[in-house]
């Protein structure tokens, strides 16, 4: 071969090599999904997850698989995105489980329950001691499967129009909470209420409801809940963690290429940590505003506490021996709780404490 028909032919080969592109990207499909989520465009952090993930798998698949994200009511209330998910009318949703607990209890057990797991046994539940199995196999029923994709933390136990200072002052409240927290605080007089996030200051405003929990700081104060109601009690004990996840149509699953299904797994792992990263470092701040501007920080009186307590463990054994799919996954996350503080009150809550303290003495 002559030296100028070798150079021209290398030159060639080098350009269709550079412009080539990788196997995977030849052969990707163009997808188009939506997903609708169960929270408010205002709310930046629960809501914005939704739209980090969004960009994580599109990022993951060259912009080959979109995903377009829709708010409650856009295309079904908040309320119903799991029914739309199992129906098929969308293709994923982003959402609670407890709000399904109408459905079976054990919706409730996947969010969170009262006295539960924090947000990092509940990711280690589900990781590694079989609950995202025990998730799986439960939701098959309804023509789904979920990643978690975001959690709270510990949530705040919501604001009152008037003071809790005893167990009695709970009967006949009429409390916005959601899931099976409702069912146990029953027990106590408390007439729970179901409400979609949005829905929820209109009717703390106008008295329809005495009182109502959310998440924390950061998003309470983005919904105004300080100027309707004066005290914001703490803990939530009935959400030691929130998970949330992201439900996903089974069939519509079974479509994907394995590359974008674990777009999919990668972008939801990617969702869940961001989601709790960003609350952690926004409710200080918004605590600070809101005491500022006159919100009453109150804990629940150990009396109140221990009244729950009692009415949540007698609320298991009673579903427990109703629902073999709660007894099943409740009897894992029990077990798992034991073992967990075990470790808590020797690593993280011998250290936290210690801290706590040592910024009390300045």
């Amino acid at each position: 071969m002559k030296r100028r028909e070798f150079l021209t032919g290398a030159g060639a080969g080098l350009a269709s090599a550079a412009v080539a592109k990788p196997a995977i990207a030849q052969s990707a499909p163009d997808v188009r999904w939506r997903c609708t989520s169960s929270f408010p465009k205002s709310l930046d952090t629960i809501f914005g997850t939704s739209e980090y993930f969004s960009r994580m798998v599109s990022e993951l698949t060259d912009g080959k698989f979109q995903i377009q994200v829709f708010a409650p009511g856009e295309i079904v209330p908040g309320l119903q995105a799991a029914d739309a998910v199992t129906s098929g009318t969308v293709e994923m949703c982003h959402t609670a489980s407890y709000y399904y607990v109408g459905k079976d209890p054990t919706f409730a057990l996947f969010t969170a329950a009262p006295f539960g797991l924090n947000s990092r046994m509940q990711t280690a539940w589900n990781y590694f001691a079989g609950g995202l199995d025990l998730t799986n196999d439960f939701y098959k029923k309804y023509n789904f499967l979920a990643f978690p994709a975001g959690n709270t933390g510990t949530q705040m136990g919501g604001w009152f129009r008037k003071e809790i200072k005893a167990p009695e002052d709970l009967s006949g409240l009429k409390f916005r909470i959601a899931g099976f927290a409702g069912q146990m605080l029953a027990r106590l007089g408390v007439v729970p209420q179901q409400i979609a996030g949005g829905e929820i200051y209109p009717a703390l405003e106008k008295g329809t409801i005495d009182a109502t929990e959310w998440v924390g700081p950061y998003d309470d104060e983005k919904l105004g809940f300080q100027k309707v109601a004066q005290f914001y009690y703490y803990p939530g004990f009935w959400e030691g963690g929130a998970m949330l996840h992201n439900f996903i149509n089974i069939a519509k699953w079974n479509e994907l290429p394995k590359t974008y299904q674990a777009a999919l797994r990668t972008a939801s792992e990617a969702a869940h940590a961001w989601m709790q990263a960003k609350y952690d470092a926004q409710n200080p701040a918004a605590l600070r505003r809101l005491v500022a501007a006159g919100a009453q920080l109150r804990p629940f009186p150990p009396a109140v506490m221990d009244a729950c307590y009692k009415a949540a463990n007698e609320l298991y054994a009673e579903v427990s021996g109703k629902n073999p799919d709660f007894k099943r996954v409740y009897d894992s996350i029990a077990a798992f709780r034991g073992d967990q503080y075990l470790w808590w009150q020797v690593g993280e809550y011998g250290f936290d404490t210690y801290m706590i303290r040592a910024r009390a003495r300045g």
